[in-house]
């Protein structure tokens, strides 16, 4: 019985395994506990392994690719189309079996354990940042049943609680102003853990010389480079930045049938998180007024503002910024500005066009 394929269902204690011949027959259908699964992989010779990009996948490609195989990681809603019947084990194990097996699947690439920890940082700072904004919330909504509004923003809502616990002649109770009391010291206690990460984040990005490139492009901060970096790597399995860009859901979203072309809203496909921060640094650069005076790019995001609002605009700058980053990433060049400009649309009414060079980037 020669393998050469194996698919496996992972799962935490339980994996299903299903494997194929030379000729693509399945020769093999087996469940193992968790820790029989390195020693049956042992005893086989060079197979290629496919696996669903879920929880703990990343450890097992690695440990998979230590013995020697070539482990492919797939999304699972990719996998999913594949298989037959109701969803159980061995079924799901066949579909993974049938899925690595298609020449036009996308694959995902194994992470390194440097990625994953960069990738834990960031997890960790979003969960504290959520906590954050609940809490300012429910400060703001006890505030309020008792008369006192806080203005927009962090440094408005302590201004109003420190007035309130001032105030003696309000309607706060003995017992709320000790809630409140103890809910402004947890916030305090949030902001600072917020700040020991993002000190922690600033420093990985300083030590990381793909970070320092791609931290040079404007809109780009340390958060940003180190969350692409730390997601996509080199980006050698996107071909182009479009394909970049539509993997974090920046591209639009297609109705098209009989020849007719629809283009839609932006997808929000893939990566919700670096699609936010790059959209978030996109419309931070288009306040700058520093940047709107200088950049090459800055023409063209104001007559786009201007014609389609800020939120579009944002959307378009943080599209193109993933363009830059995915050039960085794979050529090892350096961001210059004068060449990093494109030709987006015809110019505006009563202006003369310009005659702008393509995306050209200088070699480190």
């Amino acid at each position: 019985m020669e393998i050469t394929r194996i698919g496996i269902d992972l799962a935490k204690s339980v994996l299903a395994l299903s494997a194929a011949d030379r000729r693509g027959r399945v020769v093999l259908r087996k469940q193992f506990r968790r820790a029989q699964v390195l020693g049956f992989m042992r005893s086989l010779g060079r197979c290629v392994v496919g696996l669903e990009a879920c929880g703990g996948a990343h450890h097992w490609a690695r440990a998979l690719s230590a013995l020697g195989h070539e482990v492919k990681l797939m999304s699972a809603a990719l996998v999913a189309s594949y298989r037959k019947g109701n969803k159980h084990d061995r079924n799901d194990a066949d579909a993974v079996l049938e899925a690595v097996s298609r020449p036009t699947m996308r694959f995902v690439a194994v992470k390194t354990v440097a990625q994953q920890d960069l990738l834990a940082l960031h997890r960790v700072r979003a969960r504290l940042l959520k906590q954050r904004i609940a809490l300012s919330n429910q400060l703001r909504a006890l505030l309020h049943e008792r008369g006192v509004t806080a203005v927009r923003g962090a440094a408005g809502l302590r201004t109003a609680v420190r007035a309130a616990l001032a105030e003696e002649r309000n309607e706060l109770s003995a017992e709320l102003r000790q809630l409140i009391a103890e809910l402004r010291e947890e916030m305090g206690q949030l902001e600072l853990r917020l700040k020991t990460f993002d000190q922690r984040l600033e420093r990985a990005a300083r030590q990381d010389e793909r970070c320092a490139r791609l931290r040079e492009v404007p809109g780009v901060g340390p958060l940003t480079a180190s969350a692409l970096v730390a997601t996509v790597g080199d980006a050698r399995e996107f071909k182009s930045g479009r394909e970049l860009s539509a993997y974090l859901g920046l591209v639009p979203r297609q109705h098209s049938s009989g020849g007719k072309t629809v283009l839609l809203g932006i997808s929000k496909r893939g990566d919700r998180y670096l699609r936010m921060l790059l959209i978030h640094g996109a419309r931070a650069l288009l306040h700058a007024k520093r940047w709107a005076s200088v950049h090459p790019r800055a023409r063209w995001a104001a007559r786009l503002r201007a014609a389609r609002g800020p939120n579009v605009a944002a959307v378009a700058l943080a599209n193109h910024n993933a363009r830059l980053l995915w050039a960085l990433l794979r050529r090892g060049n350096r961001y210059q500005a004068r060449r990093a400009v494109f030709r987006p649309g015809p110019p505006a009414a009563g202006e003369r066009a310009r005659n702008e060079k393509p995306l050209a980037l200088k070699p480190a």
